[in-house]
C-alpha cells in the first residue's frame, strides 16, 4: 500500500547537457550584447551603456547558473 502523498512511481527524466538548453543560448546572446556594450562598441552608449553592458553580462551568467543548479538538484 503506498501512502496517498507519495507517488508508487516517481518518473524522473535526465537533464539535457548545458548547451542543449534554451537557457543558455539567452544567457549566451544576452552576455554577448552586454559584453559589446561594455567594451565600447557602441559608441551611443557612453559610460552609463559601458556599465548597463556589464551588468547585463553579469546578470545573464548569474541567470543561467541558477538555473542550471536548480535542474541539476535532486
Amino acid at each position: 500500500m503506498t501512502d496517498a502523498n507519495t507517488p508508487a512511481e516517481i518518473v524522473t527524466t535526465p537533464a539535457k547537457a548545458g548547451f542543449k538548453t534554451s537557457e543558455f543560448w539567452m544567457s549566451s546572446v544576452a552576455t554577448v550584447l552586454g559584453i559589446v556594450l561594455a567594451s565600447g562598441a557602441v559608441p551611443e552608449g557612453g559610460t552609463v551603456g559601458q556599465i548597463i553592458g556589464g551588468v547585463l553580462a553579469l546578470l545573464a551568467n548569474l541567470g543561467y547558473t541558477a538555473s542550471r543548479t536548480q535542474v541539476k538538484k535532486p
